[in-house]
Formats: structure tokens, sequence, C-alpha cells
């Protein structure tokens, strides 16, 4: 994938969704295809310590999962935040990322009166950037 397309109306459902949750991190998934996603499936982050990681409720993951399925959609991207980290994985990101595919978006609420979103692969133990196209 060369570049994630993200539609305005999505990328501000996931930025009004971190917005309201200032002091943890959010999560969810992306569905789409190819490269652009269409439907944004929040998730509960049911972490031990939300403020600093995430980790999907299986539940509500499985659940997106398959709705993509019936509507034939594909994991384009998986989205989290960081309430005072900028929007960059960390270690712990990239030592958990599971789904080699899938793009990771990274939304960063630690700049005041400005609200980041950056876009990355991961793969062998390293996150590389990727360009993050607003449609």
């Amino acid at each position: 994938m060369e570049t994630l397309q993200l539609p305005r109306p999505l990328a501000n459902q996931i930025l009004a969704h971190a917005q309201g949750s200032p002091d943890a991190e959010i999560c969810g998934l992306l569905g789409g295809q190819h490269n652009v996603a269409q439907n944004c499936y929040p998730i509960d982050n049911c972490a031990a310590d939300p403020t600093r990681r995430y980790q999907m409720d299986p539940k509500k993951q499985i659940a997106a999962m398959r709705q993509m399925r019936e509507t034939g959609e594909a994991l384009v991207a998986i989205y989290h935040s960081h309430p005072s980290a900028p929007a960059v994985p960390s270690d712990i990101d990239i030592r958990e990322a599971d789904y080699l595919d899938a793009v990771y978006l990274v939304i960063s609420l630690s700049t005041e009166g400005v609200l980041q979103m950056s876009a990355f692969t991961i793969a062998n133990g390293a996150a590389s950037p990727l360009p993050l196209e607003l449609l």
C-alpha cells in the first residue's frame, strides 16, 4: 500500500472519538477496499492501563471483523490515540502489531490546539511512515 486514503467524515469521526476520551487511548478498525477506508468501527479499549496503551475488546473486534466480511470490506487500518505522546507507534505498539497487511493510524492529542494523525506500516519490528490522503 502506497497511501492510506481517508474520507474527511471518517477522519472527523476518529478525531471526535479521540477528543471525547482525552485521558485514555481510543481504538478501532477501518474497513474498506484496497487503500481506501470506507467505514469506521470504534472498539472499546479494555487495556489494564488505557492511559498508556490500547487493547481492543476481543468480542467487539470479532464482531467488527464479521461485519466487514459480511459487507465485502477488508481491514484497511487499525487506529488508536496517544493522549500525551506523538502520533507515532510506541515500542509496545510495534511489538504488538499483529496485522502486517493493515495500516496503523495513530492520533495524538499531545499538541495544544492541534490534533495530529499519522499512518504507518509495521513489519519486522519497525514502523515506516505512510502518506495519508484526506478525501
